[in-house]
């Protein structure tokens, strides 16, 4: 391994420097290391829980994503001694994932939220975060995936009409765009490929619609992609490099952004839900070069890299200047990410083994 090191990433038409944050670790050692990061509130998080009237649900709270936005939650919480109660509500089919999230300090409630009962059984919150969805799969079981993008959004809508909602949306609700630009920003048409795509469409339309009917504030969000060291597009490259494999460069550019950046975003749209819905890309604003990242991943993992095919004209961007003046930019630079998941990837570290497919240009999952 190589030390880590400011990274150069090259696109279309700019170029840049992102300069490493001092007060950052060079290497994550291990998960609770991770963990910790990806759970740090940011004072602006703290002071949102300052401010915040009442209990937050997060629904969905056991994903890739849940138990970090959940343990930030509480670290906010305690860090504002603020007296939220926050709950966390999935189906916990890993028992240790529900034991880790008590210890965060949640109340933890099983419940499939297919079943419009078990929807109405949950205890009433001015704050909501929903995050369920179904993504892989949709190929072999479409029926499941509109069901769970389309179907359980009306339930929580209709039980939480008094609610704040910062509800999961996907920026594969999009097209593919020109390479050459930034992405779509959040007027751009909802067109994106495959039945996935199409689901999560629907999702946000049930929301918009019981947003009016009820005059509840929601706030929609267009993510792609948050990064962990445990999966996620760049340690999707990772991975592939460490076996040696070729990297296919169809879809040549990607936005990223830091977990826990993600997760503090989300947390503060809390205060910026509108009916109708604020809709809003979260990523970051660098459009990011498969070919360079993975060079430098291979610099820094010293294995060689290779490439098959060429950049298509068209990738899967979004346009995230809309967040970056809300919510200001990300805090974590993401040529330190890298250097972060070059080191994880080499020394073995733990996957979640759930690859992103962001290659999928089809929208095929």
């Amino acid at each position: 391994m190589h030390p880590p090191a400011p990274c150069r990433l090259h696109w279309p038409g700019q170029t840049g420097i992102i300069l490493a944050v001092q007060d950052l670790p060079d290497i994550i050692q291990d998960e609770r290391q991770l963990e910790e990061l990806l759970s740090r509130p940011s004072p602006a998080v703290v002071e949102t829980f300052a401010r915040m009237k009442g209990d937050l649900v997060v629904l969905g709270g056991s994903g890739k994503i849940g138990p970090s936005l959940v343990g930030m939650a509480c670290r906010a919480r305690r860090q504002a001694g603020s007296g939220q109660r926050i709950f966390a509500v999935a189906r916990y089919s890993d028992p240790s994932a529900r034991a880790a999230l008590q210890q965060a300090g949640a109340q933890t409630i099983s419940a499939d939220l297919l079943y419009p009962q078990a929807v109405r059984d949950l205890p009433q919150a001015p704050n909501v975060i929903y995050m369920v969805g179904q993504k892989f799969g949709t190929t072999h079981r479409p029926d499941l995936t509109w069901a769970v993008n389309a179907v359980v959004p009306a339930y929580v809508a209709e039980h939480y009409r008094q609610s704040r909602i910062v509800a999961y949306s996907t920026g594969c609700v999009y097209d593919l765009w020109p390479a050459q630009s930034q992405g779509p920003d959040e007027s751009a048409p909802l067109a994106g490929p495959g039945e996935y795509a199409a689901s999560c469409v629907a999702r946000e339309r049930v929301l918009e619609f019981f947003s009016r009917r009820h005059a509840t504030p929601i706030a929609l969000v267009r993510l792609n992609y948050a990064l962990d060291l445990r999966y996620g597009v760049v340690a999707d490259l990772a991975r592939q490099i460490a076996a040696g494999e070729p990297i296919d460069l169809a879809m040549g550019y990607f936005n990223a952004i830091w977990q826990g950046d993600a997760n503090a975003m989300v947390l503060r749209l809390l205060e910026h839900a509108a009916c109708p819905p604020l809709a809003i890309n979260l990523t970051g604003t660098e459009k990011l070069s498969v070919r360079q990242v993975a060079a430098r991943l291979g610099e820094l993992m010293g294995k060689p890299v290779s490439f098959v095919g060429q950049e298509a004209p068209t990738a899967l961007l979004s346009n995230a200047a809309k967040a970056c003046r809300l919510l200001g930019p990300a805090e974590v630079p993401i040529d330190r990410v890298i250097a972060w998941t070059a080191h994880w990837i080499a020394a073995g570290r733990r996957s979640l083994d759930k690859p992103t497919h962001f290659q999928q240009r089809e929208g095929k999952y």
